[in-house]
C-alpha cells in the first residue's frame, strides 16, 4: 500500500524534535496536505500538539505495547486519507525499551522506522557546535545499516555564519541539510512534571503555539524536499489496522463513559474505536464540565492525565463522584489507568474523590516510569487471571496502600499492585488494547451483562 512518510528522530531527547514535527505538521497541513500524525512510544503529551496541527488524531506507534506485527497496519488505519504521514520519534534514534526481556533498540524509533520501510529526518540541535555535527551525523547515518537517514534539519542555530559553516561540513559529509531553524522563544512549550503541557488544557494558547511552530518551519525547511523524501518510500507490505477484525460484537449496545477533558488527557485513540466495534455505544464525559454520569451509562473507562493539577475542580463536583459511586456500587464496570485510580480513590492530595477504592493518593517528587510486563492476578471486567501484558507507568502520584485485597497486575519483584472488585479495575499501568484487543470486548461484554437484572 502507498504513503508517503516520513520519521523525524534526533541524537538525544530535548533537541527539539516536538517542536520541528509539529511544526511540519502544521506547515504541510496549511499547504492543503492531509497529514497523519503520530508519535514512537508510548507518550500522551507529544502527539496532542501534532493532532491539533492536523486536525485529526495523533496515535501512538510502540512496539512494546502492540507488537511488531500491528506498527505498519496501525500507521495506515491512523493514515487513512491522508496525502503523507509524519512520525516523530522518542528520546535519541537507537534509544530502546530498557527492558531484560527485549534486545537493545527494541522499540527505538530506528525500531519503528525500519518496520516502516521509512526515511529518517535526524534533528539536530547545533546550538553549541559547529564542524563537528558532520561527525556526529556521520556516525548515525552509519551506525545501523537498515536505518536511512535522507536529510538533517538544523535546530536552535544561532547566525548566517553559523548556519554556513554547518551547512559546508554536512555537504562535505554528504547529507543534505533540509531546514536551519534559528534559536527561537516561539519554539518553547510549557512544561511542568511529567513533560509538555497537553495541548487539550491549553485551548487558544495551544492554538497559537503550533500556528507559530508552522509558520517558522515554513519559512526554515524545504518542505517540497521533505515531501519528496517520504515519497521515495516504498509501498507498505501491509494492510490498514481493523479494530471490527480484531473483537466479535456484543449484544445490547451498552453504553460506556470516556472520560476526557483537560484532566483526563492521556488516551489512545483506538481504545473508543474497539469498544465501538464490539458493540457499545461511547459516550465522551469531561469531569470539569459535566455534572452527571450520562443517563443509561452502564460502564466507565478513566484513563490518565493529570487530576491533581484539577483536584480542587474534581473534588467540589460532587454531583458527578457520586454518581460514579452509585455506578460502582451497583456493579456498573469501571476500568480506570493511573489518574483514573487515584479519582476513584478516597482522596487525592487531601482532598475527597470517589471513594470507590480504599485508598489515599498523593502528589510525590519521584518519577515512576518505565515499561512493564504485567500478568493478572485474578479475574476482572478487563482481563481474566493469568492474562500477560505489556504496559507502562508514568506518574509522580502514589496510592496508600498501593493494593486492594484483590490485586489487578503482578510484574517482576515489584509486588501486586492495583485494585479489582466484582466491577472496577484500577491501576497504574497504562496499556494500548490494539495491543490485546480482547481487553476491550472482554469490558463490554461485562457492561452488557449489566444490562441484565440480576
Amino acid at each position: 500500500m502507498s504513503l508517503p512518510r516520513v520519521v523525524l528522530a534526533a541524537p538525544s531527547s530535548g533537541a527539539g524534535k516536538t517542536s520541528i514535527a509539529t511544526g511540519l505538521v502544521a506547515a504541510l497541513t496549511a499547504r492543503g496536505l492531509a497529514v497523519s500524525p503520530h508519535k514512537v512510544g508510548p507518550d500522551y503529551i507529544d502527539p496532542g500538539y501534532a493532532g491539533l496541527a492536523a486536525g485529526r488524531p495523533g496515535r501512538n506507534l510502540d512496539p512494546w505495547l502492540v507488537g511488531e506485527e500491528r506498527i505498519a497496519p496501525l500507521l495506515l488505519h491512523g493514515a487513512r486519507g491522508a496525502d503523507v504521514a509524519v512520525v516523530e520519534g522518542v528520546m535519541g534514534l537507537f534509544d530502546g525499551a530498557s527492558h531484560p526481556s527485549v534486545e537493545p533498540g527494541f522499540a527505538s524509533t530506528a525500531h519503528v522506522a525500519q518496520l516502516l520501510r521509512a526515511p529518517v529526518v535526524l534533528v539536530v540541535d547545533a546550538a553549541s557546535q559547529a564542524r563537528s555535527v558532520a561527525a556526529l551525523v556521520h556516525g548515525f547515518a552509519t551506525f545501523e545499516p537498515g536505518v536511512r537517514i535522507g536529510g538533517v534539519v538544523l535546530n536552535r542555530v544561532g547566525s548566517d555564519r553559523h548556519e554556513q559553516i554547518l551547512r559546508d561540513a554536512l555537504d562535505a559529509a554528504g547529507v543534505p541539510v533540509l531546514g536551519a531553524v534559528r534559536r527561537l522563544e516561539a519554539l518553547a512549550t510549557p512544561s511542568r512534571h511529567l513533560g509538555l503541557v497537553p495541548a487539550a488544557e491549553r485551548t487558544d494558547e495551544a492554538v497559537r503555539t503550533v500556528r507559530t511552530l508552522g509558520e517558522v518551519v515554513a519559512a526554515s525547511v524545504d518542505l517540497d524536499a521533505v515531501l519528496a523524501l517520504a515519497r521515495s518510500a516504498p509501498d507498505v507490505d501491509a494492510r490498514p489496522w481493523d479494530p471490527a477484525a480484531e473483537v466479535a460484537p456484543i449484544p445490547g449496545r451498552p453504553r460506556i463513559a470516556v472520560f476526557g477533558g483537560a484532566a483526563f488527557t492521556f488516551g489512545y485513540a483506538e481504545h473508543a474505536e474497539l469498544l465501538e466495534a464490539a458493540g457499545a455505544e461511547v459516550v465522551p464525559v469531561d469531569p470539569l464540565l459535566h455534572d452527571r454520569v450520562p443517563a443509561g451509562t452502564t460502564g466507565l473507562v478513566i484513563g490518565g492525565g493529570f487530576p491533581e493539577v484539577y483536584a480542587a475542580q474534581l473534588s467540589a463536583n460532587a454531583s458527578l463522584r457520586e454518581d460514579v459511586g452509585a455506578l460502582a456500587g451497583r456493579g456498573g464496570p469501571i476500568a480506570a489507568e493511573c489518574a483514573g485510580l487515584t479519582y476513584l480513590a478516597r482522596s487525592l492530595d487531601g482532598v475527597p474523590m470517589c471513594g470507590v477504592l480504599n485508598t489515599e493518593a498523593a502528589m510525590t517528587p519521584r518519577l515512576t516510569l518505565g515499561y512493564r510486563a504485567a500478568v493478572a492476578t485474578v479475574d476482572s471486567v478487563l482481563a481474566p487471571a493469568g492474562t500477560r501484558v505489556r504496559g507502562h507507568e508514568f506518574h509522580r502520584t502514589v496510592a496508600t496502600p498501593p493494593a486492594g485485597t484483590h490485586a489487578a497486575w503482578q510484574w517482576s519483584a515489584a509486588g501486586p499492585e492495583g485494585f479489582v472488585t466484582r466491577s472496577v479495575h484500577a491501576s497504574y499501568l497504562h496499556l494500548h488494547w490494539a495491543g490485546s484487543p480482547q481487553l476491550a470486548e472482554r469490558f463490554v461484554a461485562a457492561c452488557a451483562a449489566a444490562l441484565v437484572p440480576a
